[in-house]
């Protein structure tokens, strides 16, 4: 399942600072001007989880492979973006081709490096970027909206279904609400996704502190997750510059740098567990002694379609899911003395799969 999480911010915030952190390369270049970073970079990242690791324990594999997630940095904002301004079309179109959004806002001063608007408040550049995304989500949909309702009116009944969709996006974009605020029901999800909307997607602020502040927050990362609450996103504080050395070390030499600052983890750990739950994902296991292997899925799936992440195959000629409870097969230390205890199920088509369930998958050829 390929999942992007764009990085987004106004020049200067932190975002390409954090971006090599998070894949442990200079591949962004971190620079102290606006659109220092012109090309969208990319870099994949594994979601860090230690219940993969005692699988591989118990199961004596010889590979462990996580789940993974793709990050993108894309070119820092400016206001106008929706116009044209700065790097705005390609910044937009950037932003389009991501699942959701990480926002990287500046919660700290530093007199060294430069801010666009000569202010720091991140709650104003939260706006801006707001904002930005909103402009262009009203000119898409205004574009589209004569078009759709033509249809309507000739009794296509998806194009009735998409200008409702479409009128009430409007109403709170013009109120200066993000689309993801839109009330809708399940049968209407698949045509709002096909609208597009910049801002109706997840969204995940970061919160970039000084050190000082990495394992509290501060007065800045506060006012933002308060607004958080009001624009239905979650936070993340974080200081990137820590996350940055702490790449640099060994894993030895980053505990106890961590435990220096009253830290329990790298503060990117955290980032990649907050984007993965923001998209609505789970993950299962499968163990065996070639590999243990996380495997990511949506919440609400069915045995058929998380065997289908595997091998589309699997999801076509599903029979059964021998299915382990994650604290079952810990507890009981393996498959077997699950089944021995009577804790290894057979699950059928119906069966919603669990976070943490191990399983094997039975399928005709």
């Amino acid at each position: 399942m390929a999942l992007k999480i764009g990085i987004v911010g106004l020049p200067n915030v932190g975002k390409s600072t954090l971006f090599n952190a998070l894949t442990r390369t200079a591949a962004a270049q971190a620079a102290n001007f606006p659109f220092c970073t012109i090309e969208p970079n990319i870099g994949e990242v594994a979601v860090p989880d230690a219940r993969l690791e005692k699988l591989a324990v118990i199961a004596k594999s010889v590979q462990i492979i996580p789940a993974r997630m793709t990050f993108v940095d894309i070119a820092g904002l400016v206001k106008g973006a929706s116009k044209g301004e700065g790097l705005g079309n390609q910044f937009l179109g950037n932003i389009r081709e991501c699942d959701a959004i990480a926002y990287v806002l500046r919660c700290f001063e530093d007199p060294n490096i430069i801010h666009v608007a000569n202010r720091i408040d991140p709650l104003a550049d939260a706006e801006v970027i707001e904002t930005e995304l909103m402009l262009a989500d009203l000119e898409s949909l205004e574009k589209r909206r004569n078009g759709v309702e033509k249809k309507a009116k000739g009794g296509d009944k998806e194009a009735k279904l998409t200008l409702d969709l479409i009128d009430r996006s409007l109403t709170l974009l013009r109120d200066g609400k993000s689309a993801r605020l839109v009330e809708r029901s399940d049968d209407e999800e698949k045509a709002f996704r096909e609208l597009q909307l910049l801002t109706s997607k997840p969204a995940l602020y970061v919160c970039n502190v000084e050190e000082a502040s990495a394992a509290t927050g501060n007065a800045m990362s506060r006012s933002v997750e308060a607004y958080a609450k009001q624009h239905d996103a979650a936070v993340v504080v974080i200081s990137a510059e820590i996350e940055s050395q702490l790449a640099q070390l060994p894993d030895d030499e980053q505990r106890e740098y961590l435990q220096s600052l009253g830290l329990s983890e790298p503060g990117l750990n955290r980032l990649i567990r907050e984007a993965f739950s923001l998209l609505g994902l789970q993950t299962y296991f499968t163990a065996g002694p070639k590999e243990a292997r996380a495997w990511t899925i949506h919440k609400g799936d069915r045995a058929p379609q998380a065997a289908g992440v595997i091998h589309t195959d699997f999801e076509k000629g599903f029979i059964r899911a021998q299915t382990i409870a994650y604290d079952d097969y810990v507890t009981l230390g393996g498959e077997v003395a699950a089944k021995e205890h009577g804790k290894a199920r057979d699950e059928g088509k119906e069966y919603v799969v669990k976070d943490g369930d191990v399983m094997l998958f039975r399928f005709n050829t």
